[in-house]
């Protein structure tokens, strides 16, 4: 695992502390392991468009902590909490999710195998036991149900709800990463989906627009 003194460990560390998030020594080794090799595998089996390491800590996984302090207000005190990444593909939010959030049992799926397949060397290599992987269609996946089903550019806000109705928790929510508010998609969501609240979000080190849209059915209200 990449050591405390690796010199991006302080760049890691800034952005966390200017979303507010405290970032403990083994977290941010893992964090930074986590992009050592997705840089190394992506070499080879192109699991994003992104090459530069420093890229994607600034586009991926500052972009995926700010999620960590929204999500953690969500749960308050819950001691343990399962959460679905749908069309995980390099493992974004997952495995940031897994890694900051240890009571959050996390699995990520993806329909292509070799993504599916790094997500399983991600959890070995970085001793993550809550991270799993599951190589499937989500609509075909055989679980029990989730509490929280989270993607980042996977699908239209109906279209993600569609495919993902059957898996969450009665009283579940949906937590859609986005980049400017999406709404004409939200006025597009099914009759029994509430958009209850579109939260905005800023990134350390990235130009843009980005939100986060939680959704519930109408009766968990």
């Amino acid at each position: 695992m990449t050591h405390a003194t690796d010199p991006r460990s302080a760049q890691l560390v800034g952005m966390a502390s200017q979303l507010g998030l405290p970032l403990d020594e083994v977290p941010a080794a893992q964090l930074l392991a986590y992009v050592d090799l997705l840089q190394r595998w992506n070499a080879t089996y192109n699991l994003t468009a992104i090459r530069d390491p420093a890229q994607m800590l600034s586009q991926h996984v500052a972009d995926c902590l700010a999620v960590i302090l929204p999500l953690q207000r969500h749960l308050g005190g819950r001691a343990a909490c399962r959460l679905l990444d749908v069309g995980s593909g390099g493992g974004l939010p997952g495995v940031v999710i897994a890694s900051l959030c240890p009571g959050v049992d996390v699995t990520c799926v993806d329909t292509v195998g070799k993504k599916a397949a790094f997500i399983q060397q991600i959890a070995g290599s970085l001793r993550l036991r809550n991270l799993h992987s599951q190589h499937a269609r989500v609509e075909r996946l055989e679980a029990p149900p989730f509490d929280v089903i989270t993607s980042r550019a996977f699908a239209s806000l109906a279209d993600f709800v569609d495919l993902t109705r059957r898996h969450l928790s009665r009283d579940g929510v949906w937590l859609a990463m986005k980049g400017k508010d999406p709404s004409v998609e939200r006025a597009g969501l099914p009759a029994d989906v509430e958009a209850f609240h579109v939260e905005q979000l800023r990134v350390p080190g990235l130009d843009a627009e980005r939100c986060l849209v939680w959704m519930c059915t109408r009766r968990s209200l």
